[in-house]
């Protein structure tokens, strides 16, 4: 199995549970095999990008499962949490803090011009440059020198081009000197953000986000905007993870109702997710065909902490979050309205990744109305005594989110009203922008399996993962402290200790684990999906 090939916000309904071991669809037979077409295109749903696909920039699931197939990383990693390499030869370190990269030699880009050490020495160092605004730039504040191309105080120009950490040692080796030492750095390697560019992209970027030219199994073909994305094969690829078929149509749906339609009347081949009005049915419908499997992810509701509602007259106390959800019936709305495809969080680190300890929120994420109310009122109760959830319409959310409210207004009488925007690009731009009133749905998928991917890139201080304004020195020192510790597994059990300690902060409220329920066409075979969550769209099979 590949391993999980980015990180990003969930965009739809998809569910994770059990340990993420499990990595192929269709276990039951893929009973219809058949023999297969190498040429074969096939279709897969998604929705429209949220911005260009520019690997710095992209921070949702229709944007990074484009780029998965365009781009390849060094590293990868396995459903055990084994590091793999892809186009690195090795990645070292002595000292978790000084790391050298080795490449494969050979490897190409789509047009023809040689990935070396230069083509990632270079991206990282334009990625990394605030005058870029590179969504995920705070990805490489890890290296030396990242104040000086990403300052941190508003409006501040950067003082420099290069991260300082960053050497060019041969054309097939880089070193990376860290600002501290970082036991886990090299997993995070496996993150798009982390990818190679070729020159032709510093020509013009917003271009080459429009025609992205990459180092993986795939080239780009064609981007009809809020219609279809067409990849096709790259047969000069040197990866492992050769594509299987020859090539793939990424069709955009505004519901993923409409797109089960379309699975079952032959008009798509994979999808992603099953909404929850198609969940009591969908296993009958489409028998060997329907996955249902564990990955690694969660369900929170993300408190916008910049809303005038929690930081007037003083910041929310967090006695006040935790009320809020131990006013969720998580048991009741996992088996009735999501028909068990969920199962109740009871932490912040999804399942499947190194560090996941069970019931680290205590009695938190407990459906208990009357210490509901009781922590509500201590914490000097809710303003104005209502909320609202703001979701995206085509992902599947509505009736969960209802259900959700309604638990919360009957436990604590609270009003409790959905807030929903048409897609999940008006979702993510309420939230970049700042517009979000209360509180907003947040699905976060493992960039890598290490439970520090789900604390301190959601809740550190300026992470890219906090959009919600979410910040306290306290909590940034003992992250801070976890990141220095002497070994990977010291660094694990630190985190472990900071998540139990999250139920004092609450920057999110947990909900639930997501599971891939999803499912595809009887004019496909080998339809397996990763860590992440998203289908391995290199390895799926197109029948003649």
């Amino acid at each position: 199995m590949r391993g999980a090939k980015s990180a990003k916000w969930v965009a739809g309904a998809i569910v994770v549970a059990l340990a993420a071991t499990a990595c192929g669809g269709g276990d039951k037979g893929d009973a219809a095999k058949g023999e297969v077409d190498p040429n074969g295109i096939y279709s897969i749903e998604v929705g429209e990008p949220e911005k260009l696909l520019q690997p710095a920039d992209t921070m949702e699931s229709n944007g990074s499962i484009v780029l998965s197939g365009l781009f390849s990383q060094l590293v990868d990693y396995d459903a055990d949490g084994k590091l793999t390499m892809v186009n690195a030869e090795s990645v070292e370190s002595k000292d978790s803090k000084l790391w050298t990269v080795k490449l494969k030699p050979g490897w190409t880009f789509h047009d023809g011009t040689t990935v070396n050490a230069q083509s990632y020495v270079k991206a990282w160092n334009w990625a990394a440059n605030i005058d870029n605004k590179q969504g995920n730039a705070s990805w490489f504040a890890d290296i030396k020198g990242f104040e000086a191309l990403h300052p941190a105080a508003e409006g501040a120009k950067p003082t420099g081009t290069e991260l300082e950490g960053l050497k060019v040692v041969d054309d097939n080796t880089f070193t990376i000197e860290l600002a501290n030492a970082v036991p886990y750095f090299a997993y995070k390697l496996g993150y798009e953000v982390f990818s190679p560019l070729p020159e032709s992209f510093y020509k013009d970027p917003a271009a080459a986000g429009e025609k992205p030219v990459g180092n993986g199994p795939y080239k780009f073909k064609s981007w009809e905007h809020k219609k279809q994305i067409e990849l096709t094969r790259f047969d000069d690829y040197k990866g492992e993870n050769k594509a299987k078929n020859g090539g793939v149509v990424l069709k955009n749906y505004s519901t993923v109702e409409t797109a089960y339609e379309d699975l079952k009347s032959g008009n798509v081949d994979v999808l992603r997710t099953i909404g929850p009005k198609d969940l009591p049915v969908y296993r009958n419908d489409l028998g060997d065909r329907a996955v249902d499997q564990a990955y690694s992810a969660i369900q929170t509701l993300a408190i916008a902490f910049y809303a005038d509602q929690w930081k007037t007259p003083k910041p929310v106390d967090p006695k006040v979050i935790q009320g809020l959800s131990m006013a969720i019936d998580r048991d009741t709305i996992t088996k009735t309205v999501l028909q068990g495809t969920r199962e109740p969080a009871t932490g912040w680190v999804a399942k499947g990744v190194l560090g996941y300890t069970p019931n680290a929120t205590g009695d938190v994420t407990k459906y208990d109305p009357a210490k509901a109310k009781a922590l509500i009122a201590e914490g000097g109760g809710v303003p104005n005594n209502e909320i609202s959830i703001q979701f995206n319409s085509d992902g599947g959310h509505k009736e969960w989110v209802e259900a959700v409210c309604n638990s919360i207004t009957q436990a604590t009488a609270v009003k409790c009203t959905g807030d929903a925007k048409p897609d999940f690009q008006a979702d993510l731009q309420a939230r970049k922008s700042k517009q979000v009133k209360s509180i907003y749905r947040s699905g976060w998928v493992l960039d890598y399996p290490v439970n520090a991917n789900f604390i301190s890139d959601l809740f550190r201080t300026g992470a890219g993962g906090n959009q919600g304004g979410f910040s306290s020195p306290e909590l940034d020192a003992k992250i801070a402290a976890a990141d220095t510790a002497a070994t990977l597994d010291e660094s694990v059990k630190a985190y472990q200790a900071v998540e139990k300690d999250l139920v004092n902060y609450m920057p999110s409220i947990p909900l639930w684990y997501y599971k891939v329920n999803a499912g595809y066409s009887e004019k496909v075979q080998n339809v397996k999906y990763a860590q992440d969550g998203d289908p391995i769209i290199e390895g799926v099979e197109v029948k003649k």
